[in-house]
């Protein structure tokens, strides 16, 4: 995510409708309206479609884990905050936000206790231990369920996304990953473009993650290097492995549309915090998350790849900001 000069970063100091400090390199183009809030409140609309989508497939399951992951990480911050006896920073939205995308990060029918310590580790672990909001290194959501998904293997794994005692189809059957890693089963294009399939919350319809990227990208909340880098390296990659593999009817748009590689590219990628400064190490950014992405579908066991991908992304962050350095005017 970005503000109105692309190459600037946000680190807020202050919160609420304080303007956000610019830390890019020049020009420093100044938007006394572009504040953290606006930015996280922008982020809330575009995760409305995503939302209800997965309400309408997942039904009182998502409703459930995003209301425990949401009180979680405001009852989290608020907590941390007032050990470190700062002033409350709930009004900014950061912490709503990333409650609302750890619980559509997370199965559905995920057991409440997995949601609260995923959302305590986002929040300590991922957010205030490193000095508070624009100080982390890592994006505290992944941070959260990366944890979970180590130490709830049993329920975070393949066998967490499915209950034949919901009651709802969607949540009976493999997710399309899995489904193909293990079973060889392809899901139908369609399904996963709209989102009749299971998986978590947030990833199922490609559809509303591109309705509200395109939401986050136009009003320049997000960065399009970021999901564009992404994009283009599935393709590519995806592309050479359908005309060099054998023939499978899975391809290059099902690794695009499946899992949580656009939820992920357009709103977990995009933070503003734990990505790079400047456009072309944005543009790096992406690149590197979708390579990361496809090299775990392909040759690991594990059949999802963002979580990860993300993260080790975040962390050469700092060295992307040192190979993308822009020339001052004059330089030779």
């Amino acid at each position: 995510m970005t503000d109105t000069n692309p190459a600037n970063k946000t680190l807020p100091e202050e919160i609420g409708e304080t303007p956000v400090i610019q830390v890019g390199h020049s020009p420093h183009l100044s938007n006394e309206s572009f504040t953290t809030r606006r930015m996280m409140i922008d982020v809330l609309i575009a995760l409305l479609p995503v939302v209800g989508m997965s309400v309408y497939m997942f039904q009182l399951y998502a409703v459930k884990q995003m209301l425990i992951c949401l009180a979680s990480c405001l009852a989290a911050e608020a907590i941390f905050i007032k050990m470190r006896n700062r002033s409350f920073t709930l009004s900014d939205c950061s912490a709503a936000v990333t409650g609302i995308i750890l619980g559509l990060s997370l199965p559905a029918t995920a057991p409440w206790y997995v949601g609260v310590i995923a959302s305590v580790v986002a929040i300590g672990i991922g957010k205030v231990i490193f000095g508070g909001l624009g100080m982390n290194l890592f994006n505290p959501a992944m941070v959260g369920r990366a944890f979970v998904m180590i130490s709830f293997a049993g329920v975070m794994a393949a066998s967490g996304y499915e209950s034949l005692h919901t009651g709802i189809d969607a949540i009976t059957q493999a997710t399309p990953l899995n489904a193909f890693k293990q079973m060889g089963i392809i899901t139908p294009l369609k399904d996963l473009f709209f989102g009749l399939t299971n998986g978590s919350p947030g990833e199922i319809s490609a559809l509303a993650c591109l309705i509200g990227g395109a939401y986050l990208c136009l009003r320049r909340t997000a960065s399009w290097e970021i999901p564009a880098g992404i994009i283009a390296i599935v393709l590519f990659m995806g592309g050479i492995a359908d005309i060099t593999g054998p023939a499978s009817d899975w391809t290059v748009l099902h690794h695009l549309f499946s899992g949580s590689l656009l939820f992920g590219a357009f709103f977990i990628a995009t933070d503003p915090v734990s990505s790079p400064l400047t456009a072309k190490g944005k543009f790096i950014f992406g690149i590197g998350i979708g390579f990361f992405i496809m090299v775990l579908r392909m040759f690991s066991g594990y059949p999802e790849g963002v979580m990860f991908a993300v993260l080790l992304m975040n962390a050469l962050t700092p060295l992307i900001n040192r190979w993308t350095i822009p020339k001052v005017m004059g330089e030779q």
